[in-house]
């Protein structure tokens, strides 16, 4: 059973094919920079065949005829055609009011991914894109949407409700939404294969730590609260998103710089956070290098991210009135030891301590706190793809 997934965004497509009788991945890549002239594809396989190339490619069906004609070469291919795909998972951040568990598309579910875009702009647009170009390219295979704020459904009310006026909540189904949730998901559910025991009877805080980045609290198999909210926009200083700030700077600064909604819209997003900060770059290797040759804006922004990772910790081992596991995930999560030593120093009376030899890595599973520390501390790779191929499987089956 060959299930293709698919994670687009606005110039990009990032896929993975995976083989669901096994759940072995057989092939993966990025279509990078659609509609520029400097496009590339990316293409590996299970045998270790890896290139990247550069190829024009002018919209998302051109970037999946693409990908189709990687996996089905003669030479290079996993697959003699595209008859064997039996199903395109899709991986859509937000499902709003309207989705509560993953859905075969249909004409209604796309007309209400549609209506998501609103709430979620820089998402669900190039999502959309990519259930349709995927429809043009591959006609008749059934197409599964899964939501990132799924997971985070069963967030209880008077978490999720903001103090706003509630006829606006109501017209507009604002409330906190969460996101990163097949990330949670994943890594949920693989701590409870760590340690044998059933993931529902456990309580963890994870940290899915990128670009963007979120903090998680779980209880019995459902999230008591998420930083991110109504968008991605709440919660941790993020690489080009802002996070938490007081709400009066936005129209005190739209005033005085003479922005429009759009246009603040897109700094607050994109940029804003680290890049916003430092001046330098998103991308957290950029900055800590230049910290450490003495860039002291650099030096504040890394020491912002890790307060407010530290600050959610501690909140949220208060909400669950202590943890059994605390998870790093995502980019930063997985890679950076520096960060994570620093995230949980001085965390020792939440019985959150780690083994500064067995953090000294990246990349891989590991638990690195001590042997019989009470709170597991682990890095656990995310696998969103894996929790959309099986939402797939388990759909069309």
């Amino acid at each position: 059973m060959k299930i293709l997934v698919l994670n687009s965004g606005s110039s990009s497509i990032k896929y993975q094919l995976l083989d669901m009788n096994n759940e072995k991945l057989i092939a993966k890549g990025v279509v990078d920079k659609i509609g520029f002239k400097d496009s590339t594809v990316g293409y590996e396989n299970y045998k270790g065949i890896k290139f990247k190339l550069n190829k024009v490619i002018t919209n998302h069906q051109d970037g999946i005829q693409v990908i189709l004609d990687y996996i089905t070469d003669t030479e290079n291919g996993v697959i003699e055609n595209i008859d064997e795909i039996v199903g395109v998972g899709h991986r859509v951040a937000q499902g709003a009011k309207y989705f509560t568990d993953s859905v075969l598309i249909d004409d209604d579910v796309k007309e209400k991914i549609k209506k998501t875009c609103e709430i979620a702009p820089l998402h669900n647009p190039p999502q959309y894109k990519g259930i349709l170009a995927i429809e043009d390219v591959l006609p008749g295979v059934p197409n599964v949407a899964s939501f990132d704020t799924v997971f985070h459904k069963d967030i209880p009310e008077h978490i999720s409700t903001y103090g706003l006026p509630y006829e606006w909540l109501e017209k507009y189904n604002i409330r906190k939404y969460g996101f990163h949730g097949l990330s949670y998901s994943y890594v949920s559910r693989r701590v409870g294969e760590i340690f044998n025991t059933d993931w529902k009877q456990l309580k963890l805080i994870t940290c899915h730590l990128g670009n963007g980045a979120s903090v998680a609290a779980v209880k019995n198999g459902e999230t008591i609260d998420t930083t991110m909210g109504f968008t991605p926009l709440q919660g941790l200083i993020m690489g080009t998103r802002c996070g938490d700030i007081d709400p009066a700077i936005i129209p005190y600064i739209m005033k005085r710089e003479n922005y429009n909604v759009d246009e603040m819209t897109d700094i607050l997003n994109k940029k804003s956070g680290i890049l916003g900060v430092t001046g330098i770059s998103s991308d957290f290797r950029d900055i800590e290098k230049a910290a450490d040759a003495g860039n002291e804006r650099c030096q504040m922004a890394l020491k912002m991210f890790i307060y407010k990772v530290k600050f959610y910790i501690g909140a949220y081992n208060a909400v669950l009135n202590g943890i059994d596991a605390l998870v790093f995930t995502g980019g930063i999560g997985e890679n950076s030891s520096r960060l994570r030593h620093a995230i949980c120093k001085d965390l020792e009376d939440l019985g959150i301590i780690i083994d500064l030899e067995k953090n000294d890595f990246k990349g891989e599973e590991r638990i690195i706190s001590p042997l019989n520390n009470k709170v597991k501390v682990l890095v656990i790779p995310t696998n969103e793809e894996l929790v959309i191929a099986r939402e797939v499987k388990r759909i069309i089956s």
